[in-house]
């Protein structure tokens, strides 16, 4: 099988959270409220309900700018902070924008490789549409071809639509694109499609072929197949 792309999830699979960027938010709020600051999911997702998160997505990066900065004015109300919400959520925005992400080491030499290869090459992830400015800002903006955020086709993986969005994008059909992914529900989505895909965890054992722990394997799997 010959193959013409090659299709990357963003988080946790080309990308991790940059910790000091982690920090440097958290040093901030525990100044203004004066304690530890603590966030879970549950509650995470409660702010995106007070800051009007559209149930269909954010459209446009200038939205998206207007979301977060109204989520960190909802967060630090929620914290009880009572003065200069809005100057200190804007704060708290520009500290962070497009600052939240670090690359897995073997990610330029992976890419660098499927580029000079001819490979077209792109990027599926379920986040809004601040995607291409993440991987611009990493530096990794020549390697991409396409970039399909679930906020701009309005699904999120699995669900084929999104699959489809990126084979449509690049002009290739599932039979000759590779995908990989870090949640194995979303690799299985784009193989139920036709495409070979990897599941990757860096921690754990292979529990099938499909699996690996280092984007470097997929190499290894072109090039003997």
């Amino acid at each position: 099988m010959t193959y013409k792309a090659i299709f990357f999830d963003r988080d946790n699979t080309l990308t991790y959270a940059n910790e000091q960027i982690k920090n440097r938010k958290k040093q901030l709020i525990e100044s203004w409220i004066g304690k530890e600051f603590k966030l879970d999911y549950d509650r995470m997702m409660n702010l995106f309900e007070k800051a009007n998160y559209p149930k269909d997505g954010l459209k446009s990066v200038e939205d998206e700018i207007i979301f977060w900065k109204r989520y960190y004015y909802e967060l630090l109300k929620d914290e009880g902070v009572l003065e200069n919400i809005e100057e200190k959520a804007e704060m708290i925005h520009n500290e962070l924008w497009l600052k939240e992400k670090a690359l897995f080491p073997e990610v330029i030499d992976v890419l660098e490789y499927f580029k000079t290869h001819g490979y077209k090459i792109g990027v599926i992830s379920d986040t809004s549409p601040s995607l291409q400015l993440t991987l611009e800002t990493l530096g990794l903006g020549k390697y991409f071809d396409c970039y399909i955020c679930s906020d701009l086709v309005g699904v999120m993986k699995p669900d084929e639509k999104i699959y489809k969005a990126a084979l449509s994008a690049l002009n290739v059909e599932a039979k000759e694109s590779i995908y990989v992914d870090d949640y194995d529900v979303e690799a299985d989505g784009a193989r139920i499609l036709g495409f070979t895909s990897f599941h990757i965890d860096r921690k754990n054992s292979p529990e099938s072929q499909w699996d690996i722990n280092s984007l470097k394997e997929i190499i290894n799997y072109v090039e003997n197949k």
